[in-house]
């Protein structure tokens, strides 16, 4: 098994009602398109960048494997993996949620784990003048995986067909392998520093309006 395979199938197959969902969320769930709206830029630290490149954005096509089929088959699985309830509840971001705890759209599963099931629902947090103060956007519902294990062990955990007793979860190390932060030198002063890219496009003739 590839080491990839390996670490994406520790997100469960078969983990008990509720995987990831286990931590209740107050806000809805916007989905990764527009949390990359501001977490794309190189001045924020191109986190969308980051995730693109991680085992998480591919957990769904993980479960479409011939090892998740494997894995599904030997335990006894009526359903291919890729449409089974028990495994996309960790391998897709706010699966099964009810209409009203989804923000706009309805996430969607090929996107695997986004960055909500790490950071809470962030309809509450999702703005500029919010998340630009780390205090305001904990306090209106932003999770803090870095310092909360249990996050990480709503899904990979014993449960998992794939759980390696021996090994277990070693989540300082891997909250290193997958680390995207925003650099030091921004945080805090984001929209002031933003407000001088855009002075700096205008100035040099180009359009002082982002993407968003």
């Amino acid at each position: 098994m590839s080491k990839t395979l390996a670490w994406l199938t520790l997100l469960a197959l078969g983990l008990v009602f509720g995987g990831a969902q286990a931590f209740a969320a107050e806000g809805k769930y916007t989905g990764v398109k527009d949390c990359g709206r501001c977490h794309k830029k190189e001045l924020m630290g191109d986190q969308l960048g980051a995730w693109k490149k991680m085992d998480h954005s591919k957990a769904f096509d993980t479960l479409k494997s011939d090892e998740a089929k494997k894995i599904a088959e030997e335990r006894g699985m009526s359903e291919a993996p890729h449409e089974s309830d028990d495994c996309l509840r960790c391998h897709a971001t706010a699966f099964g949620l009810e209409p009203d705890q989804i923000h706009k759209k309805p996430l969607k599963i090929s996107d695997g784990v986004q960055c909500e099931s790490c950071h809470g629902a962030g309809s509450g947090y999702r703005k500029k003048k919010v998340m630009s103060d780390r205090d305001k956007a904990i306090a209106a519902g932003m999770w803090e995986p870095g310092k909360d294990e249990k996050i990480c062990t709503a899904c990979h955990n014993s449960d998992s067909p794939t759980w390696d007793e021996a090994k277990g979860f070693d989540y300082e190390k891997m909250k290193e392998e997958i680390a995207h932060p925003i650099p030091e030198h921004v945080k805090g002063k984001y929209l002031e520093l933003e407000k001088e890219e855009r002075a700096k496009r205008k100035a040099a003739g180009g359009s002082a309006d982002d993407d968003e």
